[in-house]
């Protein structure tokens, strides 16, 4: 669990700069009458970092494993696990907002979850090339 909270301080980084340009948006977004909704943004800002610790959690325990097989199933299986969650999570955005979802908050929410991928992603390599890992 240690090694989960040392390996996050990178995704609660990226959560706390979302965050604070989200609220910086939502300003903007009301002066300037942007068709986002940035209360979408910042649920899928919280959404996704809960995925991200649970994933990243998830391929720490298969990195200890000694089978190799296991980090590779615990990689796979948080991708689809996050991935799955993800068309959920919109599906059921798009579902309960009866049409008048925001599309816009929908695709920018996407480049969310690649950036929280991508530091993931970063934070297992990093964690692959030490020693002790």
């Amino acid at each position: 669990m240690t090694k989960l909270f040392k390996h996050s301080s990178l995704l609660f980084s990226v959560f706390i700069i979302i965050g604070v340009v989200l609220i910086f948006l939502k300003e903007y977004v009301k002066r300037n009458n942007i068709n986002i909704d940035v209360v979408v943004l910042q649920g899928a800002n919280v959404i996704l970092y809960i995925l991200s610790l649970i994933t990243l959690n998830l391929q720490i325990k298969g990195m200890k494993n000694a089978n190799p097989n296991v980090f590779v199933r615990s990689v796979m299986g948080s991708m689809m696990i996050k991935m799955f969650i993800v068309v959920g999570v919109v599906f059921a955005y798009v579902a309960f907002s009866g049409g008048h979802y925001n599309k816009r908050g929908v695709f920018i929410s996407l480049f969310f979850y690649l950036i929280y991928l991508a530091v993931e992603v970063y934070a297992v390599m990093k964690l692959n090339n030490q020693k002790n890992a």
